[in-house]
């Protein structure tokens, strides 16, 4: 019937992979539009990743003894030729399949049988795994150097506001007095812990799958390690079935990459809030917003919606990749479409992040606004409750009552604060205690003592805690941890950009020598 597709033998095209074997057909269009078009799309991100590892493959085949200086140099001189050329002027054909097998048939248009030496010992999977892995190690240090860069600026601003006083909250609700410098300093706190998940993913990926073979190794004398070390890994895969075919990798770095971008949608809920008139808090740049087509007034913080919805994208890109690795092991499914769904989240990630950093630079901060509201609606009632137990004796539940029967008289009154009066009548009226004399007495003191925001803040100078002496003590640990976190990021650069050095001299003596 029309429009029913058509199954059945088709001419292979010339060089396909199988023909002269059991794969009488060429491929189906169907097959090419939905799965070998799918593949091909990563040549982009593969293309010189495969160019090093079938590179290292040749000098390890000589260096083995499996091939002679003079079969490996032919194609090494075409691949090293290849190295620096732009994957849109290399002949990628979605009909051939994946990257590896377009670049088989135009190696054999150009060498001939001598071509074929670069398959000795080695699959197509293991140069890809090889080629992902070069490129999230790139990707992962790129999202690294994008995170430094966002903790250097929450830092500086939560040094900037140490002591600008606001009230805290939760579930929106008025909380205790603190710092917005103290609130800044959590998602900077976020931010360097980020890194280190980063660093971590790093470190996986970082691990050598070069001489797996199909899965169980090689029977040629590859020397694994010095692979690695030719393709500047820190490590060799201790398991080479593991190292081809194990996913958990990819969920680590999709997974930093969400959680990185994660804390960013917090932030970004948050100042959605805050940059509202009903708040007040905060005022993004106009850059970062948008206007309405309809109603002129309005100023949209358009960046925050973008960084609230990638992240739920990298939420739905991370649980895709979980849900696509519920396979047997080693299998294909489970990877035909994760190079180019992990290097997209990581890339989306760093474009946010970047936009995250740009959100803090641009951020003005109303700091009357943020003061005044510091002791509004009895934020320091929790710090009044506390004097109250230490210096009646109660116990804090009690004194907690206390309070609390004190604030509902006074907002069923139409009250702003709380006076003594109102607090030694609760304190009588939950405890029964016969002296109100003396109850009011030290009401008065309490009330005295623990109705001043900048006190009350300044008296939270324990680790970590929200006085502008601490706020400005983790500002500085920030900074020398986003240092020390950029000193890795360079070197980590170097030893791949050496090892890639050392690799390319090893091939031009190998071509020297032939």
């Amino acid at each position: 019937m029309n429009g029913e597709p058509r199954v059945g033998p088709r001419q292979p095209p010339e060089g396909y992979l199988g023909a002269t074997a059991r794969i009488t057909s060429g491929p189906a269009p169907e097959l090419v539009a939905a799965g070998y078009a799918l593949e091909i799309a990563d040549a982009p991100l593969l293309h010189r990743g495969l160019t090093l590892a079938d590179l290292a493959h040749m000098v390890e085949l000589v260096r083995c003894g499996a091939l002679s200086r003079g079969e490996a140099a032919p194609l090494c001189a075409v691949l090293l030729g290849l190295l620096d050329s732009p994957p849109a002027a290399f002949p990628y054909d979605p009909v051939y399949g994946d990257a590896y097998n377009s670049r088989e048939r135009e190696l054999q248009r150009l060498l001939g049988q001598a071509a074929g030496w670069l398959h000795l010992g080695r699959t197509r999977r293991e140069a890809g795994r090889i080629a992902f892995r070069l490129a999230l190690r790139g990707k992962l240090l790129s999202l690294h150097a994008d995170v430094i860069a966002f903790a250097d600026v929450a830092g500086g601003l939560e040094a900037e506001h140490a002591a600008t006083m606001w009230a805290d909250s939760t579930y929106l609700q008025p909380a205790q007095p603190s710092t917005f410098g103290h609130y800044l300093g959590a998602f900077a706190e976020q931010a360097v812990r980020n890194l280190d998940r980063i660093k971590a993913a790093y470190g996986h990926a970082d691990i050598s799958p070069a001489g797996a073979g199909g899965a169980g190794g090689s029977r040629l004398p590859l020397d694994r390690a010095r692979l690695a070390r030719l393709l500047g890994f820190g490590s060799v895969g201790a398991n080479t079935r593991d190292a081809m075919w194990s996913t958990d990798v990819l969920a680590d770095a999709i997974g930093a990459a969400t959680l990185t971008v994660a804390s960013l949608e917090q932030l970004a809920a948050d100042l959605e809030i805050f940059a509202s008139p009903a708040f007040g808090y905060v005022t993004l740049d106009a850059s970062l917003c948008r206007a309405s087509v309809l109603m002129p007034q309005k100023r949209n913080p358009y960046a925050l919606p973008v960084l609230r919805g990638g992240a739920g994208t990298l939420v739905g890109r991370l649980t895709g990749l979980l849900a696509t690795g519920l396979t047997p092991s080693a299998r294909t499914d489970n990877w035909l479409y994760a190079y180019g769904e992990v290097a997209g989240a990581i890339d989306l990630a760093g474009r946010l992040v970047r936009l995250g950093s740009a959100v803090l630079a641009g951020l003005s901060v109303d700091i009357s606004v943020l003061g005044e509201q510091a002791a509004r609606d009895f934020t320091l009632a929790a710090d009044l409750a506390e004097d109250l137990s230490l210096r009646l004796r109660l116990d804090y539940r009690t004194a907690y009552r206390v309070v609390g029967r004190a604030v509902a008289t006074a907002a069923d009154s139409g009250a702003a604060e709380l006076t003594a009066a109102l607090v030694s009548a609760a304190t009588a009226d939950i405890t029964g205690a016969p002296e109100p004399a003396a109850a009011e007495a030290a009401a008065a003191e309490a009330v005295a003592a623990a109705t001043d925001p900048v006190s009350a803040v300044t008296a939270r100078d324990g680790l970590g805690g929200a006085s502008p002496r601490r706020v400005r003590e983790h500002a500085r640990r920030v900074r020398r941890r986003a240092t020390a976190a950029r000193r890795w990021n360079s070197g980590r650069r170097a030893q791949m950009a050496e090892a890639e050095a050392a690799l390319i001299r090893a091939v031009r003596d190998l071509l020297e020598q032939a």
